[in-house]
């Protein structure tokens, strides 16, 4: 069973920084994309970051020029995202995303528990 474990949420004031970590268990194999989502109460979850194997980032328009998403060069299988400037506006409960495509079969798709992040203005 492959987890995915994240770290790094907390309390901040607006203009601050806060880095995130998630850490998947599997050793196995590399998970073809990892992601950052948030989601606030009674929202829908929205893509926040995501970054593919070779070090290919995409961001939602809210956050570019202020967060940086990165991948553990060796195991591949730890995503960051560093969030800087940060407004009350990002506040949020943050999930980590893994996701393996493969030759056969359905792509497997795994979701951390999530980590509160919430900035103070």
């Amino acid at each position: 069973q492959v987890q995915l474990v994240e770290s790094g949420g907390g309390l901040v004031q607006a203009g601050g920084t806060l880095r995130l970590s998630c850490a998947g268990s599997a050793s196995a194999f590399r998970f073809t994309t990892m992601a950052w989502y948030r989601q606030v109460p009674g929202e829908q979850r929205d893509l926040v970051a995501s970054i593919d194997r070779s070090g290919g980032a995409n961001y939602a328009d809210s956050v570019k020029g202020r967060f940086i998403i990165s991948r553990d060069n060796a195991t591949k299988n730890t995503v960051y995202l560093q969030m800087n400037s940060l407004k009350p506006e990002d506040t949020a409960v943050y999930h980590c995303n893994a996701r393996l495509v493969r030759a056969f079969g359905a792509p497997l798709e795994y979701w951390g528990q999530g980590t509160q992040v919430t900035v103070s203005s």
